[in-house]
């Protein structure tokens, strides 16, 4: 389980494709210190299996199914991409349940500046939408985030400056593919009532 309270921002080095997917290697610092050889990891909010470790690096592998449903297809050498370890079991709790799992993709579709925040408004599919409600959180690309205005086919957010600086997002240009990670209670719920009498 993940926050999406990103701890780095790690660069791809090198995409190399595999039978069914595409390995990733990722330059990083202090994030990757003790971590081993089958720990989650969280890149863009995907949560994916750490094959190799060497000092700075670690190398992840996304399968075709992977690929499939997120934006990590997209990703080439020297991407940006935002970095989370899992929750420890002591740690704090600052953001959102984040399992890794993504629901969806969508796309930036105009950036906004007001003052130093930015607001960045989102094409999404109105099936993944249905799950995201005003002042609900929402995880994008990793990140945990408030959501400021939802319509069918679109979603807001306002970005602060320390969000700016700390994420992928600030770098985020119209025609960007995000993952997109919905309040896994709003699945929850919608499940419980289908199985109502």
């Amino acid at each position: 389980m993940f926050t999406g309270i990103v701890e780095a921002i790690g660069q791809i080095t090198v995409v190399a494709a595999e039978a069914d997917g595409r390995r990733l290697t990722i330059a990083a610092d202090k994030v990757l210190d003790g971590m081993e050889v089958g720990d989650s990891l969280a890149v863009n909010g995907v949560c994916l299996t750490a094959v190799t470790i060497e000092p700075g690096l670690v190398t992840v592998v996304a399968v075709g199914e992977t690929l499939t449903r997120t934006a990590l297809g997209g990703l080439a050498e020297d991407s940006v991409v935002n970095i989370e370890r899992p929750l420890a079991a002591a740690g704090r709790f600052d953001g959102h349940i984040v399992q890794g799992h993504v629901d969806g993709v969508a796309t930036v579709a105009e950036l906004t500046a007001e003052g130093d925040a930015l607001r960045i408004r989102f094409a999404a599919d109105p099936a993944l939408l249905r799950y995201i409600a005003e002042k609900g959180s929402v995880a994008v690309d990793g990140v945990s985030l408030t959501v400021t205005a939802v319509g069918d086919s679109w979603l807001e957010l306002v970005l602060i400056p320390h969000t700016l600086a700390v994420t992928t997002l600030g770098q985020r240009a119209a025609g960007d593919r995000v993952n997109i990670e919905v309040d896994i209670l709003a699945k929850y719920v919608e499940r419980l009532l289908e199985d109502r009498p």
